[in-house]
Parts: structure tokens; sequence; C-alpha cells
């Protein structure tokens, strides 16, 4: 996932010590007051952007909710449009870590079991994905209809969705899915039927876990037939 790297310093001319080293010095405390301080404006703006969408968030509303200045947002994000990117990829990921998330070991975690028990597995965490991101990828809808990089990022969202299912579904039957397999999994189990279940038609966590599995198993026997 992306995330903002930091740069190690290191001393200058060789053997400088003392008096004549560099200035500047690696410091662990300034690093995690760095690191909360950049926590709490992507928890706000998670928060603030699900709330109230992209045009009706402001910076200086995140800055008064994180607890910190509208500058120190600036220097931390530069732009309101990257903080929303940032706040994309940690309400899709679920943390500010840069492990990708097939290499991670809840995915892991699809291998697990008999084939209905690691479809089951693969919904679930699917279905976890989207109650967290759904919002934020609303804001990133509204974003993109003016903004470059929110268009850009948008439009990569379903690619990347569609090669985390073609990951996801690898593991779960234990070889390469076909194109038909990851395509019809692709649309049935998508953000937009889910928010239509979910809150649209107010259907129940469990019963739309167990429409998605019912779907999956269909999408994978029709794709067996010969």
């Amino acid at each position: 996932m992306p995330a903002a790297k930091r740069t190690k310093h290191v001393s200058g001319a060789e053997g400088t010590t003392g008096a004549d080293a560099p200035s500047r010095y690696h410091s662990p405390l300034r690093e995690r007051q760095a690191a909360a301080t950049r926590r709490a404006i992507i928890d706000a703006a998670l928060g603030l952007f699900g709330e109230q969408g992209w045009a009706a968030t402001t910076l200086p509303m995140v800055a008064a909710r994180a607890g910190t200045s509208v500058d120190t947002i600036y220097a931390t994000f530069g732009t309101k449009s990257t903080l929303l990117m940032t706040v994309v990829d940690v309400a899709i990921v679920g943390d500010d870590e840069e492990a990708p998330m097939a290499q991670r070991p809840d995915f892991a975690r699809f291998a697990e079991g008999r084939r209905h028990e690691r479809l089951r597995t693969g919904v679930r965490y699917t279905m976890d994905v989207y109650a967290r991101s759904v919002p934020i990828l609303e804001a990133l809808r509204e974003a993109a209809a003016s903004d470059p990089a929110a268009e850009e990022r948008l439009a990569r969202y379903g690619q990347d969705r569609r090669d985390l299912i073609a990951a996801g579904m690898t593991l779960i039957l234990g070889e390469e899915p076909s194109e038909d397999v990851v395509d019809a999994i692709w649309a049935l189990m998508s953000p937009e039927v889910y928010t239509y279940l979910i809150h649209g038609r107010r259907w129940p966590a469990p019963r739309v876990e167990d429409w998605f599995v019912d779907m999956a198993k269909a999408a994978i026997a029709r794709a067996d037939r010969p």
C-alpha cells in the first residue's frame, strides 16, 4: 500500500565526529510524535470524509478533530487531495502499513480449510473491507468529478479490486481461476451490490454473506461446465 517514506539522515564526510557532525539527528521520540500526529489526521479525515463527503469536508475541520493545525496537515500531506488518497488506501487496507493486502496473514487464510470454508473466509474478508471503505469510496467518487488525482485513483480501484479477487480465488481454488470466474465475482461481489443489499434493502450481514457465498459457488460451477 502506498505510504509516506521516511528518509534516513546519514552523516556527511567520513570520519566527522562531535562538533563537526551535521546538526540533523535521529530522534525516536520525534518520529513517534510525528507518526501519532499523522495517524490522528488520518483518523479525523476518515471520519469526516465518510460522514460529510469530499466537498463539505475542509482542512480546518480535519485539523480541529485531529487536535492539530492546518499547517501541520499541509506539511504532512501537502494537499487535501493527497490526504484523501491516503485515507482511501487506509480505508481499504485497514491500516497505514506498506505490506500489500495479498501478502498479509489474513489474506493467506483464504487457503485454509475445505473449498466452501475458503469461500466463506474470502466473503467475510471482502465484506469487512467494504464495511470500512464504502463511505470513503463515495467521497472518492465525488472528488473524481473535479480532482484529476481522485479520478485516476477511482479508475485504478476497479483494476486493483479485480487483481485482488484473482489472487484470492487462486488461494481458494488451489489453482489459477478462469477469467470468467474472476469477472463474475468482480461483478457480483462489488461494493455497489454490497451497499444496495446492506443499506438499500436492509439485509442483515449474515444474509448478505450467505448470498455472496452462493453466488460465488454458482460462478465457479458455471465455469467448470464443459
